[in-house]
């Protein structure tokens, strides 16, 4: 996986465990990791929140809330375009009907070692990965750019 990509592992993560319906659970844990900067109280110390979360928590490195947001759907849409996906993408982001997945397009945009950095820090398998992602991703990016375009970092702070 290409190291200039946490941001983006992290979103899918998050998607994948919590889901675009608990948005308000991936919310906390992006905000818990800013707060542990200040030294304020993080997610990992509020019960219910550890486990799989922190550990996707991790690969965030403390960056903002908006800051991984906006990043992570900036990558992941690079990412489809670059392995032959982009108008898939791009029907997400855009207004207007969203284009279905496919677990196989899925797969060949993220890439084996994004999977695998996946499915290790969540506990789930590649094909439960990818079953859940192809259901809740088109609808997460399709919410998360309202405008029709990819937000800025506060943009997405606000969004969260």
């Amino acid at each position: 996986m290409a190291q200039g990509m946490p941001s983006m592992v992290a979103l899918l993560g998050l998607l994948a465990v919590a889901g675009y319906k608990n948005r308000d659970k991936i919310a906390e844990v992006l905000k818990g990791r800013k707060q542990e900067l200040g030294g304020q109280p993080s997610a990992r110390d509020q019960p219910g929140q550890g486990g799989v979360l922190d550990k996707l928590g991790g690969l965030l490195g403390g960056a903002s809330a908006g800051s991984v947001l906006s990043g992570g759907l900036r990558d992941l849409v690079a990412r489809f375009s670059q392995n032959g996906h982009g108008k898939v993408a791009d029907s997400w982001v855009n207004t207007g009907p969203n284009q279905p997945l496919s677990t196989d397009q899925l797969e060949q945009a993220i890439g084996p070692d994004t999977l695998n950095t996946l499915s290790k820090q969540t506990g789930l398998s590649r094909e439960d990965l990818l079953s859940r992602l192809t259901l809740e991703l088109p609808a997460a990016v399709d919410k998360l750019t309202p405008g029709g375009r990819l937000p800025t970092e506060d943009e997405a702070a606000r969004l969260i």
